[in-house]
Parts: structure tokens; C-alpha cells; sequence
């Protein structure tokens, strides 16, 4: 399909349109953004998630089927209300700028609203539930026997965690990270309501050609970039941890 100058579109084949996104040097920073955003996201889930799902999955105490239920409740509340809530909590006059001015940490209120920074703390917090399920999924394959046998042999606890634990547990991760990096590559909600129209990715760049522009070809070149990347993500990660398995 082939969009004219006048804005009709004409039923034919061509691949004008995607030669026009590849040369387009903005097009592909906005590609760099969305892979940035998606893996700075998908690390940072994963950094805060895994010391969370480690403590339930080991602690015997008997609130630990309350607290797996804190975990998950976040994901009863829509995407959307979360970050409405979120623009709230990082304003300028929010709660996390009030406190840092009260405690004297900062003169003046910290801009992390209505930017990329907002759309990646933001982010985190919503995917860190489905992050911290997989792990506790992939934490089924660690066998405390393992550790046990590890610690008779005088492996300090470090050295247990990351010969031993963190080996064990790499499925687990694998599975969080290829969700995480999947939804937050493809997330259009946040980026657009709390990134204030400042935050370019290729979701929101999708929406904006589609139905302000309305230029449905270009629409459809982005949309098939972003369903690229996601599986190129899948096949590398995929491959990686075949990889790791024979290890």
C-alpha cells in the first residue's frame, strides 16, 4: 500500500515505504530508543525482582502466602491507573519530590515527570510482577541439596549464590527478561501519558502515524519493525540459553 501526496492511499506493491523508514535517521533513533528503554526496563526489573522472589521462594514463614499475594497485586490494577498514579507520585509537587525537599535532600524539585526518566521508573514497577513470577518459576530447578553440599565443601555464601543459585536459576531469568523486554519495547500507555509527549518510541510512533497522520502505510512499517525486534529478541534469547544449558 502507497500513501500519495494528496493523502489517498492506493492498493499496490511496494516497498518505498520501508526504504523511507531505514533511510530515516530519526525513524532509526527512535528504533535505538525503543531497544534502550525496553532493556534499561528489563535489567532493572530483573535487579529489584530477584532478591524478592529469592526471599519467598526460601523463607518458610507463614506469611509467606500473604506477601506472594502482595507481589501479584499490582497486576489487578490496569496499566493505565498505575500510571496515572504514577504521574501523581513523580510531579513536582508529588509525594517523592515533597519528600526529598523535606528531608533536604534537594533545593529545588527534581524533574523526573513528563520524561524518559518517569517512563523507565514507571515501567519497572509494572513489569517487576511478571518478572518476579518467572523467577519464581525458574527457581523450582534449585535444588537446596546443591547449596547444602556447597557449603560443607566451604563455598562462602557469595561464592554459593553465584556458582550455584544464580546457575540454576538462569531459565527463570531467561523466561522474565524475554517478558519484560516484550512488554515494555511494546508498551504505549506509559511512555504516552507519562512521558508528557517527550518520549518517542516506536509504539507511540505507531499510534501518532495511524491515527494523527494517518498514514497507514508508514503505520504498518513500524509496526512490522517492532514485531522484528521482538523476534530477533526471542531467537537470540532463545539461543542463549540453550547455550547456557550445556554449560
Amino acid at each position: 500500500m502507497k500513501a500519495e501526496p494528496s493523502g489517498v492511499l492506493t492498493n499496490m506493491w511496494t516497498t518505498q515505504n520501508y526504504v523511507a523508514f531505514l533511510s530515516d535517521t530519526f525513524s532509526l533513533w527512535i528504533v535505538g530508543r525503543t531497544i534502550w528503554l525496553g532493556s534499561l526496563v528489563t535489567a532493572l526489573a530483573l535487579i529489584l525482582s530477584y532478591p524478592i522472589a529469592l526471599f519467598l521462594f526460601r523463607t518458610e514463614s507463614r506469611w509467606r502466602g500473604v506477601l506472594s499475594v502482595l507481589l501479584i497485586s499490582p497486576l489487578l490494577v490496569s496499566s493505565v491507573v498505575r500510571t496515572f498514579g504514577w504521574m501523581i507520585m513523580l510531579g513536582d509537587h508529588g509525594p517523592v519530590n515533597a519528600m526529598l525537599l523535606g528531608f533536604g535532600l534537594l533545593q529545588h524539585p527534581m524533574n523526573i515527570s513528563n520524561n524518559f526518566t518517569g517512563v523507565v521508573i514507571a515501567l519497572t514497577e509494572i513489569l517487576m510482577p511478571y518478572m518476579a513470577l518467572a523467577l519464581l518459576s525458574g527457581f523450582g530447578r534449585v535444588d537446596p541439596a546443591c547449596e547444602e553440599a556447597a557449603a560443607t565443601l566451604g563455598a562462602p555464601p557469595w561464592s554459593r549464590f553465584w556458582r550455584v543459585t544464580l546457575p540454576l536459576s538462569l531459565p527463570g531469568i531467561a523466561l522474565g527478561v524475554l517478558i519484560c523486554f516484550a512488554l515494555a519495547m511494546s508498551s504505549f500507555v506509559t511512555p504516552q501519558l507519562l512521558g508528557g509527549g517527550r518520549v518517542f518510541v516506536l509504539a507511540t510512533e505507531v499510534y501518532d502515524s495511524a491515527m494523527v497522520s494517518l498514514n497507514w502505510p508508514r503505520a504498518a512499517v513500524q509496526s512490522v519493525c517492532l514485531l522484528t525486534l521482538l523476534l530477533l529478541a526471542l531467537a537470540g534469547l532463545n539461543r542463549l540459553t540453550k547455550s547456557l544449558a550445556r554449560l
